[in-house]
């Protein structure tokens, strides 16, 4: 296998979710300065160009409203694997017994990662990095929600010859802001409970979300867990450290 067959071969879910992103992100900029030019055609205002549509309050609130939902989504979900169980659950620790992911690191185990080594406080953060910057990419995600609701919703008074004008931090305290909120968080929260708990019942064929929990595969089923989230670690989740637990594949 030459080398660019096997870089996307050992890559391939990521590659194939940034062209999904690309594809996706490029027809919502497309579709968005459309339905906001045809907004202002209807207003009497000339149209904009792509530049000032991409620093425009329409795209950044629409942007960063669905990142922060899905941010919050991932976070909660991998903090709630660390306590939660849900029998029958793919998704799920087992109901009993000791997980690997429970187990403290071994700083001597060959090709252990730095933070390992290093213990103390940089071992607290690497167990829980994924965590952290899930957590810190919601609230980020929430910050400019807010920027790009603000400046839509003064654009949009300015539209109508109001001179009412918000600020972020004032945007932050409107039930407009928390409805927009609030109607991606519990979509994203429903499918992250159809996924549990469809998966009790349910299969797919050669997916490792079922895979992972034969008893004859399930060490490897940890390894495969592992790769969901890359190099980030988040402190005893189900999915994250079996990767600095156990040693190399055979």
């Amino acid at each position: 296998m030459n080398a660019i067959r096997r870089l996307l071969y050992e890559n391939g879910l990521a590659l194939a979710t940034l062209v999904l992103f690309a594809f996706s992100l490029t027809a919502q900029i497309g579709t968005g300065l459309a339905e906001t030019n045809s907004d202002r055609s209807e207003h009497g205002e000339p149209g904009i160009a792509l530049g000032p549509y991409l620093t425009s309050g329409h795209f950044v609130e629409a942007l960063f409203e669905n990142w922060e939902s899905e941010f919050l989504q991932m976070g909660a979900f991998v903090a709630l694997t660390i306590f939660l169980r849900q029998k029958g659950s793919p998704e799920s620790k087992p109901l009993e017994g000791e997980q690997p992911s429970d187990r403290d690191p071994d700083p001597r185990r060959p090709g252990a990662p730095w933070p390992v080594k290093r213990g103390g406080m940089i071992l607290k953060l690497y167990q829980n990095s994924l965590s952290i910057v899930l957590f810190a990419l919601f609230f980020f995600s929430l910050a400019m929600h807010a920027v790009g609701g603000a400046m839509e919703y003064n654009d949009e008074q300015a539209a109508h010859g109001s001179p009412e004008r918000v600020t972020a931090l004032s945007y932050l305290g409107t039930t407009r802001m928390w409805f927009e909120s609030f109607q991606n968080w519990q979509s994203e929260f429903m499918s992250v409970g159809a996924l549990v708990v469809l998966g009790i019942v349910l299969r797919q064929k050669g997916s490792p979300e079922i895979e992972a929990r034969r008893p004859s595969s399930r060490r490897n089923g940890e390894r495969v867990a592992l790769r969901r989230f890359g190099s980030f670690r988040s402190g005893r989740s189900s999915n994250d450290l079996a990767g600095v637990l156990i040693g190399p594949e055979p």
